[in-house]
């Protein structure tokens, strides 16, 4: 259940559809790897093979970008909704503390993780958080031995992409976990340090538009979208 944008798998999936198949992993202690997938890392993904093949190795790739939708537009895919990296997050523990499953929080600055936990805890109050570590640890046996004596369902990696993805890749045999999601900055929001578009923006599919006022820095990211854009027409139209 996948289309594929100049190489890159993206799933078609619903929320639901994603939430059900995540959870079939763990009843069935299979590990799974979800990855947001977005224009710029499809473009760069171009420059560096490598970095497809890593994309391509997750088992879930979540289209997490307004340009992903209008390229499935462009080429009468079935993609319609963005799934974006933090509501993944939070749909995933919403479901872990109806089903009795727990979840790690590892990566970000010192103190974020423990903030978005005590949040996310005040969100969910039966959701078990078996554990929580800085990304600014670098003893990497100490991170494996503290995840894997917590013993968590779902482990949150919070280490930027895609050093979070690599991260997950080189250790994830090592790991007690059946799930995995890379994260990005959604511990800085769920701690408060940074704050999320209204509601109103992000169902418009205008948060990006919210991020590049807040950080304008973003203009250069943003402006590659007609280049991807582009790309895939030129990519539809060879088929």
């Amino acid at each position: 259940m996948k289309e594929t944008y100049l190489g890159v798998d993206v799933s078609h999936s619903s929320y639901e559809e994603l939430s059900q198949q995540i959870f079939e992993d763990i009843r069935q202690n299979r590990k799974s790897m979800i990855v947001a997938i977005n224009p710029e890392k499809i473009l760069k993904a171009q420059e560096d093979p490598s970095l497809m093949t890593l994309l391509n190795k997750a088992d879930y790739q979540i289209p997490d970008g307004v340009g992903v939708l209008l390229a499935s537009r462009m080429n009468k895919g079935r993609i319609r909704k963005r799934i974006t990296g933090i509501d993944m997050f939070l749909l995933l523990c919403e479901q872990a503390s109806l089903y009795n499953k727990s979840v790690f929080l590892y990566g970000a600055k010192p103190g974020i993780a423990e903030q978005a936990k005590e949040n996310m805890l005040k969100k969910y109050p039966n959701l078990k958080v078996s554990g929580v570590l800085d990304g600014y640890i670098k003893d990497e046996q100490y991170v494996i031995d503290t995840i894997n004596e917590a013993k968590p369902d779902i482990l949150f990696v919070a280490l930027g992409s895609p050093g979070q993805e690599n991260w997950i890749l080189n250790h994830k045999d090592e790991l007690d976990v059946n799930v995995f999601q890379g994260v990005g900055g959604t511990f800085d929001v769920m701690s408060g340090r940074i704050k999320r578009a209204p509601a109103l923006i992000q169902k418009l599919g205008l948060e990006w538009f919210y991020r590049l006022i807040l950080e304008p820095w973003r203009i250069k990211r943003q402006s590659r979208l007609p280049l991807f854009l582009y790309k895939v027409w030129q990519d539809i139209r060879r088929k």
